[in-house]
């Protein structure tokens, strides 16, 4: 495989010295002997090989690793100051109700009494809600049961925390080599920014190519996504989906108005006409794409911002 066709993260990655390579490994993953499982396969030729290497050493991590690597994940709700990985991932959290996150607390507390460790998911991508209704969920595993849950949501953490450890650098040449995308959702029923709103990127070379989905974030406090992953050299178009459902799900539980400002018609008492909202916009190597979305439960519209 020749030098051009390994991302340049992953090049960067591969150069790094033995205590800088680690240090950036520590970051994806807490454990030692994860890092130095990782760090004695270099160099890496493709990315798909560190994410396999990934895969490998998190299924052989000791009762004693998986502990190390739990440790290094704050509960959900509560990421720690200057942990940006975390804080980004549980961005479904973000602008919650004080209620909500009561009872993410609540059940947080609950989870650790019985498994004597941190309720660990892949939060990428999830809301609020369906961060709480996994964790009331797995309360009733057998410990056993659920220290394999943990491990394979630790897999899916760690390979999503690599692939952002290679793309780096692609993130920084976006504006040379390949577009950028990001949004901002306003709930306009509300006259405020909707926050914790899932959101899913996806991407295609060409009319007729296969979508391949390539990563999602959640907007947060101020309606705001800006994270979302670079499509690759050579999209022609980007689809964002939107959760809109378990958005106003929680919205409309918070405001009680808001079933009384209701159509009387609305089919079945149902909150939302639209479950999920998906943006398709073509694009061109160079250029940033800034696409709001104003949402109401009956409607929306996008456009292209700045």
């Amino acid at each position: 495989m020749t030098s051009t066709s390994t991302p340049p993260g992953l090049t960067r990655f591969n150069a790094l010295g033995e205590r800088a390579a680690l240090a950036a490994l520590h970051e994806v993953c807490a454990s030692a002997a994860w890092a130095r499982r990782l760090l004695a396969g270099r160099p890496y030729a493709t990315a798909e090989d560190l994410y396999a290497a990934g895969d490998a050493a998190t299924a052989g991590l000791t009762a004693a690793d998986l502990d190390e690597a739990m440790a290094g994940h704050p509960p959900i709700g509560r990421p720690r100051p200057g942990d940006p990985a975390s804080a980004r991932e549980q961005s479904g959290m973000a602008g919650a109700p004080d209620g909500l996150r009561a009872e993410m607390l609540e059940l947080n507390l609950a989870y650790q009494e019985r498994f004597g460790h941190v309720f660990l998911v892949c939060a990428t991508g999830r809301t609020g809600e369906q961060m709480r209704d996994a964790l009331r969920e797995r309360l009733g595993n057998a410990p056993e049961r659920e220290r394999e849950i943990v491990r394979t949501e630790l897999g899916k953490i760690n390979r999503i925390r690599l692939a952002r450890l290679v793309e780096e650098d692609c993130h920084r040449m976006s504006t040379e080599t390949t577009a950028s995308v990001s949004t901002h959702v306003l709930d306009t029923s509300a006259g405020r920014p909707a926050g914790g709103v899932a959101v899913r990127l996806s991407a295609r070379s060409g009319r007729d190519a296969d979508w391949r989905t390539l990563g999602g974030s959640a907007t947060d406090a101020d309606g705001r996504c800006e994270d979302l992953p670079a499509p690759p050299e050579g999209t022609t178009h980007v689809r964002l989906d939107f959760a809109v459902e378990a958005y106003f799900g929680a919205s409309v539980k918070r405001r009680a108005d808001a079933r009384q400002d209701a159509p009387a018609h609305r089919d079945g008492g149902a909150t939302v006409f639209f479950p999920e909202v998906a943006v398709t916009f073509a694009v061109a190597p160079g250029e940033h794409y800034h696409v709001p979305l104003l949402l109401n439960p009956f409607g929306y519209s996008v456009y292209r911002g700045s």
